[in-house]
Protein backbone atom coordinates (compact mmCIF):
# COMPACT_ATOMS: atom_id res chain seq x y z
CA UNK A 1 0.00 0.00 0.00
CA UNK A 2 1.19 3.49 -0.85
CA UNK A 3 1.62 5.50 2.39
CA UNK A 4 0.88 8.81 0.65
CA UNK A 5 -2.52 9.51 2.10
CA UNK A 6 -5.05 11.82 3.66
CA UNK A 7 -6.11 11.31 7.26
CA UNK A 8 -9.48 9.80 8.14
CA UNK A 9 -11.06 9.56 11.59
CA UNK A 10 -11.82 5.83 11.87
CA UNK A 11 -11.25 2.80 9.68
CA UNK A 12 -13.58 -0.10 10.47
CA UNK A 13 -12.55 -3.52 9.24
CA UNK A 14 -14.70 -6.63 9.61
CA UNK A 15 -15.71 -9.86 7.96
CA UNK A 16 -17.11 -13.31 8.64
CA UNK A 17 -13.59 -14.75 8.47
CA UNK A 18 -11.61 -11.70 9.62
CA UNK A 19 -8.71 -12.24 12.03
CA UNK A 20 -6.87 -10.11 14.55
CA UNK A 21 -3.69 -10.67 12.54
CA UNK A 22 -5.29 -9.13 9.47
CA UNK A 23 -6.50 -6.15 11.49
CA UNK A 24 -3.01 -5.67 12.92
CA UNK A 25 -1.44 -5.77 9.46
CA UNK A 26 -3.87 -3.16 8.22
CA UNK A 27 -3.22 -1.01 11.29
CA UNK A 28 0.50 -1.07 10.58
CA UNK A 29 -0.05 -0.08 6.95
CA UNK A 30 -2.31 2.80 7.98
CA UNK A 31 -0.15 4.07 10.83
CA UNK A 32 -2.65 3.25 13.56
CA UNK A 33 -1.18 2.86 17.04
CA UNK A 34 -3.42 -0.08 17.88
CA UNK A 35 -6.49 -2.04 16.89
CA UNK A 36 -9.68 -1.76 18.91
CA UNK A 37 -11.73 -4.96 18.85
CA UNK A 38 -15.39 -4.19 19.49
CA UNK A 39 -17.23 -7.17 18.02
CA UNK A 40 -16.35 -10.80 17.41
CA UNK A 41 -14.76 -10.12 14.03
CA UNK A 42 -14.63 -6.33 13.80
CA UNK A 43 -11.97 -3.75 14.66
CA UNK A 44 -11.69 0.04 14.71
CA UNK A 45 -8.46 1.75 13.72
CA UNK A 46 -8.37 5.35 14.95
CA UNK A 47 -6.28 8.34 13.83
CA UNK A 48 -5.16 6.53 10.72
CA UNK A 49 -3.83 7.61 7.38
CA UNK A 50 -5.75 6.69 4.25
CA UNK A 51 -3.15 5.03 2.03
CA UNK A 52 -3.86 3.95 -1.49
CA UNK A 53 -4.54 0.26 -1.85
CA UNK A 54 -6.63 -0.32 1.28
CA UNK A 55 -9.69 -1.33 -0.74
CA UNK A 56 -7.73 -3.77 -2.88
CA UNK A 57 -5.95 -5.28 0.12
CA UNK A 58 -9.22 -5.79 1.98
CA UNK A 59 -10.87 -7.29 -1.09
CA UNK A 60 -7.99 -9.73 -1.53
CA UNK A 61 -8.37 -10.80 2.11
CA UNK A 62 -12.20 -10.95 2.00
CA UNK A 63 -12.61 -8.09 4.45
CA UNK A 64 -15.15 -5.31 4.54
CA UNK A 65 -13.71 -1.88 5.28
CA UNK A 66 -15.32 1.50 5.87
CA UNK A 67 -14.07 5.00 6.62
CA UNK A 68 -16.51 6.30 9.21
CA UNK A 69 -16.81 9.62 11.04
CA UNK A 70 -16.03 9.94 14.73
CA UNK A 71 -19.07 9.90 17.00
CA UNK A 72 -21.68 8.59 14.57
CA UNK A 73 -24.02 6.74 16.92
CA UNK A 74 -26.48 3.99 15.98
CA UNK A 75 -28.77 5.10 18.81
CA UNK A 76 -29.24 8.49 17.09
CA UNK A 77 -31.03 6.92 14.13
CA UNK A 78 -34.80 7.11 13.73
CA UNK A 79 -35.40 5.03 10.61
CA UNK A 80 -33.79 1.96 9.06
CA UNK A 81 -35.17 0.71 5.76
CA UNK A 82 -34.11 -2.37 3.85
CA UNK A 83 -34.93 -4.42 0.83
CA UNK A 84 -36.21 -7.97 1.30
CA UNK A 85 -34.92 -10.37 -1.38
CA UNK A 86 -31.17 -11.01 -1.13
CA UNK A 87 -30.94 -8.45 1.67
CA UNK A 88 -33.11 -9.26 4.69
CA UNK A 89 -33.44 -12.79 3.34
CA UNK A 90 -30.99 -14.95 1.39
CA UNK A 91 -33.23 -15.83 -1.56
CA UNK A 92 -35.08 -14.17 -4.42
CA UNK A 93 -38.61 -15.39 -3.73
CA UNK A 94 -39.79 -15.10 -7.32
CA UNK A 95 -36.90 -17.26 -8.53
CA UNK A 96 -37.82 -19.94 -5.99
CA UNK A 97 -41.47 -19.81 -7.07
CA UNK A 98 -40.28 -20.39 -10.61
CA UNK A 99 -38.46 -23.55 -9.55
CA UNK A 100 -41.82 -25.27 -9.03
CA UNK A 101 -42.50 -24.78 -12.74
CA UNK A 102 -38.94 -25.66 -13.81
CA UNK A 103 -38.48 -22.01 -14.74
CA UNK A 104 -36.03 -20.91 -12.05
CA UNK A 105 -33.12 -20.31 -14.42
CA UNK A 106 -35.22 -18.34 -16.88
CA UNK A 107 -36.73 -16.17 -14.15
CA UNK A 108 -33.45 -15.71 -12.27
CA UNK A 109 -31.76 -14.47 -15.46
CA UNK A 110 -34.38 -11.73 -15.76
CA UNK A 111 -34.05 -10.96 -12.04
CA UNK A 112 -30.29 -10.59 -12.35
CA UNK A 113 -30.61 -8.23 -15.31
CA UNK A 114 -33.07 -6.06 -13.39
CA UNK A 115 -30.89 -5.96 -10.27
CA UNK A 116 -27.92 -4.87 -12.37
CA UNK A 117 -30.05 -2.07 -13.82
CA UNK A 118 -29.87 -3.47 -17.34
CA UNK A 119 -33.64 -3.64 -17.86
CA UNK A 120 -36.61 -1.70 -16.52
CA UNK A 121 -37.77 -3.16 -13.19
CA UNK A 122 -41.58 -2.91 -13.68
CA UNK A 123 -41.34 -4.57 -17.08
CA UNK A 124 -39.03 -7.26 -15.71
CA UNK A 125 -41.47 -8.00 -12.89
CA UNK A 126 -44.42 -8.29 -15.27
CA UNK A 127 -42.44 -10.71 -17.43
CA UNK A 128 -41.43 -12.84 -14.47
CA UNK A 129 -44.87 -12.90 -12.84
CA UNK A 130 -46.48 -13.81 -16.18
CA UNK A 131 -44.34 -16.96 -16.21
CA UNK A 132 -45.91 -17.99 -12.89
CA UNK A 133 -49.46 -18.15 -14.30
CA UNK A 134 -51.23 -21.32 -13.16
CA UNK A 135 -48.96 -21.94 -10.15
CA UNK A 136 -50.87 -23.05 -7.05
CA UNK A 137 -50.95 -20.39 -4.33
CA UNK A 138 -49.96 -23.16 -1.88
CA UNK A 139 -46.46 -22.93 -3.32
CA UNK A 140 -46.09 -19.50 -1.70
CA UNK A 141 -46.34 -21.19 1.70
CA UNK A 142 -43.91 -23.89 0.61
CA UNK A 143 -41.30 -21.29 -0.37
CA UNK A 144 -41.76 -19.42 2.91
CA UNK A 145 -41.51 -22.56 5.04
CA UNK A 146 -38.87 -24.53 3.13
CA UNK A 147 -36.62 -22.04 1.34
CA UNK A 148 -36.84 -18.58 2.91
CA UNK A 149 -34.02 -17.94 5.38
CA UNK A 150 -32.99 -14.73 7.09
CA UNK A 151 -29.60 -13.34 6.15
CA UNK A 152 -26.88 -13.85 8.77
CA UNK A 153 -27.07 -11.16 11.44
CA UNK A 154 -30.59 -10.06 10.47
CA UNK A 155 -32.15 -10.79 13.84
CA UNK A 156 -29.28 -9.07 15.66
CA UNK A 157 -29.74 -5.92 13.57
CA UNK A 158 -33.52 -5.93 14.05
CA UNK A 159 -33.13 -6.42 17.81
CA UNK A 160 -30.71 -3.48 18.01
CA UNK A 161 -33.22 -1.29 16.18
CA UNK A 162 -36.01 -2.24 18.55
CA UNK A 163 -33.76 -1.67 21.57
CA UNK A 164 -32.92 1.85 20.37
CA UNK A 165 -36.42 2.80 19.22
CA UNK A 166 -35.45 2.87 15.54
CA UNK A 167 -38.39 2.26 13.21
CA UNK A 168 -37.99 -0.58 10.71
CA UNK A 169 -39.28 -0.35 7.14
CA UNK A 170 -39.21 -3.32 4.76
CA UNK A 171 -39.66 -2.31 1.13
CA UNK A 172 -39.67 -4.86 -1.66
CA UNK A 173 -40.29 -5.36 -5.33
CA UNK A 174 -41.39 -8.80 -4.16
CA UNK A 175 -44.70 -9.83 -2.71
CA UNK A 176 -46.93 -9.09 0.26
CA UNK A 177 -47.29 -12.79 1.05
CA UNK A 178 -43.68 -12.75 2.25
CA UNK A 179 -43.30 -9.19 3.57
CA UNK A 180 -46.35 -9.44 5.80
CA UNK A 181 -45.16 -12.69 7.35
CA UNK A 182 -41.74 -11.21 7.97
CA UNK A 183 -43.35 -8.09 9.45
CA UNK A 184 -45.18 -10.21 12.02
CA UNK A 185 -42.22 -12.51 12.67
CA UNK A 186 -39.67 -9.73 13.22
CA UNK A 187 -42.05 -7.06 14.59
CA UNK A 188 -41.27 -4.64 11.76
CA UNK A 189 -43.05 -1.30 11.74
CA UNK A 190 -44.07 -0.95 8.10
CA UNK A 191 -43.81 -2.70 4.73
CA UNK A 192 -44.38 -2.01 1.06
CA UNK A 193 -44.51 -4.68 -1.66
CA UNK A 194 -46.50 -6.04 -4.59
CA UNK A 195 -49.76 -8.00 -4.48
CA UNK A 196 -50.00 -11.16 -6.56
CA UNK A 197 -53.35 -11.75 -8.26
CA UNK A 198 -54.90 -15.11 -7.36
CA UNK A 199 -58.03 -16.70 -8.81
CA UNK A 200 -59.35 -20.14 -7.92
CA UNK A 201 -56.30 -20.90 -5.83
CA UNK A 202 -53.85 -20.24 -8.66
CA UNK A 203 -51.67 -17.31 -9.65
CA UNK A 204 -53.02 -15.47 -12.69
CA UNK A 205 -49.64 -14.16 -13.78
CA UNK A 206 -50.59 -10.59 -12.92
CA UNK A 207 -49.76 -8.09 -10.17
CA UNK A 208 -52.61 -6.08 -8.66
CA UNK A 209 -52.30 -2.30 -8.50
CA UNK A 210 -49.20 -0.21 -9.05
CA UNK A 211 -45.87 -2.00 -9.13
CA UNK A 212 -43.46 -1.21 -6.31
CA UNK A 213 -40.43 0.03 -8.20
CA UNK A 214 -37.47 2.27 -7.34
CA UNK A 215 -39.62 5.41 -7.22
CA UNK A 216 -42.21 3.78 -4.97
CA UNK A 217 -39.51 2.59 -2.56
CA UNK A 218 -37.99 6.08 -2.36
CA UNK A 219 -41.40 7.71 -1.89
CA UNK A 220 -42.29 5.33 0.96
CA UNK A 221 -38.94 6.05 2.61
CA UNK A 222 -39.47 9.83 2.37
CA UNK A 223 -43.03 9.53 3.67
CA UNK A 224 -42.06 7.56 6.76
CA UNK A 225 -38.99 9.72 7.47
CA UNK A 226 -41.20 12.82 7.32
CA UNK A 227 -43.79 11.23 9.60
CA UNK A 228 -41.08 10.42 12.13
CA UNK A 229 -39.55 13.88 11.93
CA UNK A 230 -36.25 12.23 11.02
CA UNK A 231 -33.41 14.33 9.69
CA UNK A 232 -31.51 12.88 6.76
CA UNK A 233 -28.56 11.93 8.98
CA UNK A 234 -30.94 9.95 11.21
CA UNK A 235 -31.87 7.53 8.44
CA UNK A 236 -30.25 4.50 6.87
CA UNK A 237 -31.20 2.40 3.83
CA UNK A 238 -29.87 -1.04 2.89
CA UNK A 239 -30.22 -2.76 -0.46
CA UNK A 240 -28.56 -4.95 -3.07
CA UNK A 241 -30.08 -4.09 -6.45
CA UNK A 242 -30.44 -1.16 -8.84
CA UNK A 243 -34.08 -0.69 -7.84
CA UNK A 244 -32.88 0.20 -4.32
CA UNK A 245 -30.67 3.09 -5.42
CA UNK A 246 -33.27 5.86 -5.32
CA UNK A 247 -34.29 4.90 -1.79
CA UNK A 248 -30.66 4.65 -0.75
CA UNK A 249 -30.01 8.12 -2.16
CA UNK A 250 -32.61 9.52 0.24
CA UNK A 251 -30.83 8.16 3.33
CA UNK A 252 -28.12 9.75 5.42
CA UNK A 253 -26.20 6.45 5.28
CA UNK A 254 -26.69 3.94 2.48
CA UNK A 255 -25.32 0.40 2.65
CA UNK A 256 -24.87 -1.96 -0.27
CA UNK A 257 -25.36 -5.44 1.14
CA UNK A 258 -23.76 -8.26 -0.90
CA UNK A 259 -24.78 -6.03 -3.77
CA UNK A 260 -24.33 -5.60 -7.48
CA UNK A 261 -21.40 -3.37 -8.56
CA UNK A 262 -23.71 -0.55 -9.67
CA UNK A 263 -25.06 -0.38 -6.11
CA UNK A 264 -21.69 -0.65 -4.37
CA UNK A 265 -20.39 2.22 -6.49
CA UNK A 266 -23.05 4.61 -5.18
CA UNK A 267 -23.47 3.51 -1.55
CA UNK A 268 -21.90 5.13 1.49
CA UNK A 269 -20.59 1.74 2.60
CA UNK A 270 -20.56 -1.81 1.28
CA UNK A 271 -20.81 -5.09 3.16
CA UNK A 272 -19.65 -7.92 0.93
CA UNK A 273 -18.41 -10.46 3.48
CA UNK A 274 -20.16 -9.56 6.75
CA UNK A 275 -23.70 -10.32 7.84
CA UNK A 276 -26.37 -7.69 8.41
CA UNK A 277 -25.12 -7.26 11.97
CA UNK A 278 -22.09 -5.68 10.31
CA UNK A 279 -24.25 -2.57 9.91
CA UNK A 280 -23.95 -2.03 13.65
CA UNK A 281 -20.16 -1.95 13.39
CA UNK A 282 -20.34 1.10 11.14
CA UNK A 283 -21.63 3.15 14.09
CA UNK A 284 -20.51 3.76 17.66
Amino acid sequence: MNPAATSAPILVVQGAEATAQQAAALAAACGAAATEAFAERAWRLRSVQRPEGVAGWCEAHRLDHAWVPEGRRFADLKLLAMDMDSTLITIECIDELGSYLNLKNQISDITAQAMRGEIDFPESLRRRVALLAGLSEDVLEDVYDDKLRLSPGAETLVAACRKNGIKLLLVSGGFTFFTERLKERLQLDDTLSNVLDVEGGKLTGRVLGNIVDADAKAAKFRQLAHRLGAKREQTIAIGDGANDLKMMAEAGVSIAYHAKPVVRAKATHSLNYSGLDGVLCLFE
